[in-house]
């Protein structure tokens, strides 16, 4: 029987290419997925114990230069340490954002991921975190370093002018060297500049104090003496650990992140898998069908049930493991495709080989032969039902009413229960609501794919009439034939089905929040213009300053973040202009007058004043953030805005108690509106500042929107194959239909159907099963996207339910080109079939 299923394996090659093509592709996902992640954990690890290497203790502190209260290390601690027994060295270090402008004036790298620290050099000049390739390191307060990536981009050499931005004004500094380094955040695309110690400690921190000091052990002195030595001498906030702790604290966070990318990438892996299944079950069903004499003989003869049964199996493990080779050559060239990618969007991956750990061969292997085998497994089943009478009667094996009564039984009450479910999840808010409705999509995304066979019917009987006025014969040869084989067709269309279900359901909820966020910030923003750092680091004072006396500027008003604690509750609270707060943001008084804050009042939420039972005209005692307590009169209440913080309080009331203002943005109106010239007012005011980001009405909604469409457009990359793999379905079945077929369409031509009447209605078949389940998946799809959005609908004042119609439009006619290019090869073979051979063919 091995060699049997050997010998069926190799006599359908072309019929079981499709189902290699299938499970090669989830193969390939599964296993370049698995590379990928193992490849940048190692690399990182690798990279993180590199960092650490000559480092015995580090000591972190959390020290805020906005915050005098926070803790630092100063210079007299950092000698106490420099001068412990074991100890070779101790460096401290400060840092801060830092960008650098390239020569257009734009910012090089993405601002998060740009930073500043001191060069701190040893007794030999040196400072062992850094090698420079050209010059020295920065010892004067002109002078910076960058490192050779940055320096390539923005073309500097030793001894040019730099400008560079910091939370202050930018200022210009002469480069005094290039070095390489293992950072981070050099890394991750971003850039590192140094400056001389005291400068950085201007800039970052405080004079004369560090963030952090890394120690280096003298030789015979062990990390955890020094780390026993050291504690005693850090202030109390301050943490310190060995270096080898810290190295792995790093790698766990790398791996951390990684498994978030490595869950998401495996569960659309899994989709295509889950849709491939439904092209496995569904080839091997014809195979059966097609060798219903030949499994007869082989019973005939003397072979057991359990030996068909096995026959099949392992013509299903063969293909799995044929599949698997070469799905798991793909992945390894899917996981170096990946890391040049990442190379390319500016993602700076430390050097490493590719790791292929045994876990992802078993697991890349396991999945594609087990897959396969189990997709197989029914139509095995079935083969071995086959009794040897059959091998007379070719019309064995047809379904009874029986069988599809329970079937359509199961089917109805796994799809209700699984509506039931969603609904009830769309019903509670939060991810109670989500867990409830992906339970349940999944059960009725079960129950409706057992259903479709029966839902065909019904379905295609409605456009029968219009294929047969529209395209004739072929036409209504064409609507017949893709109900002939219910079972099949359902089986063809439910992958389409599956694909489309995920891609409507994310366009309705994306589309949805997207234009909920738009009318959020077209509703509630006045302003022209929002002006922020591009690190999302605070802004310095200065820049409120002289946006206020730039041309044309008729408001402006910061947040202001600041927290008070009125009566025993903490709220945040906003640092607002009185006058002109209410002219760049929408603030809707429901009680009292936004000029009370003008006199030193402060305004309130509705929602705020009515949890704690004030009203306008009150005094609440308040305690700042400097710990000193005072009174403030509540001089208006506004409605609740997601733009505004529950209580707003003018500048100069907050003023004395802040150490360093936290204006995270400052909002901008403008005479005239947003104009070219209004935007380069602003940039001029602000000394061409390439570290802080001028946006108008369109870049803020595209900032607050952009993520949704972005992380949309990734799902469908990713969904993308699971689609590829229901088009191979629909060309496997055609196929296989056209072969079965050929006495009947020999038939045909003999009686006058011309081949390119045959060749529409193999198309137009293509196209009415392809059309029948994108139907199926677009309305599961809107009634998912529906039930996720009503679970967050209460946390978005502007929600509304968007069906997005042109993108379903282009779902419809993606799905409708899909048939006609999967139809291509089926119908070009079926007109190319010799009428005498066809008819003969037994």
């Amino acid at each position: 029987m091995f060699r049997t299923a050997l010998r069926n394996v190799l006599s359908h090659k072309a019929r079981l290419l499709m189902t290699v093509l299938a499970v090669m592709l989830g193969v390939a996902f599964v296993s370049g997925t698995l590379v990928f992640t193992d490849t940048l954990g190692n690399a990182f690890r690798n990279q993180s114990a590199k960092s650490y290497d000559d480092i015995a203790v580090a000591v972190t502190t959390y020290a805020d230069q906005r915050d005098e209260k926070t803790a630092a290390i100063d210079a007299a601690t950092l000698k106490k340490i420099q001068d412990l027994d074991g100890v070779a060295s101790a460096t401290g270090r400060v840092d801060g954002f830092a960008g650098v402008a390239d020569p257009d004036g734009k910012l090089i790298g993405n601002g998060w991921s740009n930073t500043g620290s001191n060069f701190a050099p040893g007794k030999d000049g040196k400072d062992a975190q850094y090698t420079f390739t050209d010059g020295t390191g920065p010892t004067a307060a002109g002078s910076v370093a960058l490192d050779k990536d940055t320096a390539e981009k923005g073309e500097y050499e030793v001894g040019d002018k730099v400008r560079v931005a910091t939370n202050g004004p930018v200022k210009e500094y002469t480069l005094s060297g290039v070095f390489t380094t293992e950072d981070g955040a050099v890394n991750a695309g971003g850039s590192l500049v140094l400056f001389d110690t005291p400068v950085a400690q201007q800039l970052f921190l405080r004079p004369g104090e560090f963030k952090d000091v890394n120690v280096s052990a003298a030789p015979g002195a062990s990390d955890q003496q020094l780390l026993a030595a050291v504690k005693p001498l850090l202030p109390e906030d301050a943490e310190a650990k060995t270096g080898q702790v810290r190295a792995d604290e790093q790698a766990d966070q790398t791996e951390s992140a990684l498994s978030s990318l490595n869950k998401l990438l495996l569960a659309f892996a899994g989709i295509a898998l889950f849709v491939g299944i439904f092209l496995i079950a569904n080839t091997f069903s014809m195979l059966v069908a097609q060798r219903t004499k030949e499994l007869a003989l082989l019973r005939a003869v003397g072979a057991s049930r359990r030996q068909v049964k096995r026959s099949v199996l392992l013509e299903a493990a063969v293909v799995g493991l044929i599949a698997s080779v070469v799905g798991f050559a793909l992945g390894l060239g899917l996981a170096t495709g990946l890391r040049s990618a990442m190379s390319l969007i500016g993602g700076k991956i430390p050097a490493g080989p590719l790791v292929i750990s045994p876990t992802t061969v078993i697991a890349a292997f396991g999945v594609g032969v087990l897959i396969t085998v189990l997709a197989a497994w029914l139509p095995a089943r079935r083969a071995a039902k086959i009794p040897p009478v059959a091998a007379m009667n070719s019309q064995y094996a047809v379904a009874t009413v029986k069988s599809l009564v329970l079937r359509n039984s199961i089917g109805a009450v796994i799809t209700l229960l699984g509506g039931a479910a969603v609904v009830g999840g769309a019903a509670q808010a939060g991810s109670n609501g989500q867990l409830l409705i992906a339970g349940g999509s999944f059960l009725a995304l079960i129950g409706i794919i057992i259903l479709i066979p029966l839902l065909s019917r019904p379905v295609i009987a409605l456009v029968r009439p219009l294929l047969q006025r529209m395209f004739g014969v072929s036409g209504k040869l064409a609507a017949q034939n893709a109900v002939r084989n219910p079972r099949r067709t359902g089986a063809t269309a439910s992958a389409l089905a599956i694909g489309l279900t995920l891609v409507t359901g994310i366009s309705v909820l994306g589309v949805t929040l997207g234009q909920a966020v738009d009318k959020a910030t077209t509703d509630n923003i006045k302003a022209d213009y929002m002006i922020s750092m591009a690190s999302g680091d605070a802004l310095d004072e200065s820049a409120l300053t002289a946006l206020e006396k730039a041309a044309g500027v008729t408001a402006v008003s910061p947040q202001q973040a600041v927290w008070l604690d009125i009566g025993d509750t903490s709220l945040s609270a906003s640092g607002v202009t009185p006058g002109d707060v209410q002219k760049v943001l929408t603030v809707d008084t429901v009680a009292g007058s936004l000029d009370s804050l003008g006199k030193g009042e402060i305004a309130v939420s509705d929602k705020t004043a009515k949890s704690h039972g004030w009203k306008t005209g009150d005094s609440v005692p308040v305690t700042y953030e400097d710990d000193k307590k005072g009174n403030l009169k509540v001089g208006a209440l506004y409605k609740d805005n997601e733009f505004l913080s529950p209580v707003l309080i003018p500048r100069d009331v907050v003023a004395p108690h802040q150490g360093r203002a936290d204006i995270r943005e400052i909002w901008v109106k403008t005479d005239g509106g947003a104009s070219a010239a209004n935007e380069q007012a602003l940039v001029d005011s602000l000394g061409d500042n390439p570290g802080m980001s001028v946006m108008d009405r369109n870049d803020i909604r595209d900032m607050f929107g952009g993520s949704i469409n972005l992380a949309m457009n990734i799902m469908y990359g990713l969904l993308a194959m699971a689609l590829i793999i229901a088009v191979l379905g629909v060309v496997n079945t055609l196929a296989m239909s056209v072969f079965e077929r050929q006495q009947e369409i020999g038939m045909l031509r003999a009686i006058g159907l011309d081949r390119r009447k045959v060749k529409r209605m193999i198309r137009l078949e293509a196209v009415v099963i392809s059309l029948f389940g994108a139907v199926v998946g677009i309305g599961l799809g809107m009634f998912l996207g529906w039930a996720i959005g009503q679970t967050v609908a209460s946390q978005i004042p502007q929600y509304v339910l968007v069906v997005p119609w042109g993108r379903i439009a282009v779902f419809l006619l993606l799905a409708g080109l899909v048939g006609v290019l999967a139809a291509m090869w089926p119908a070009r073979s079926a007109a190319k079939l010799n009428m005498l051979t066809a008819i003969k063919t037994e």
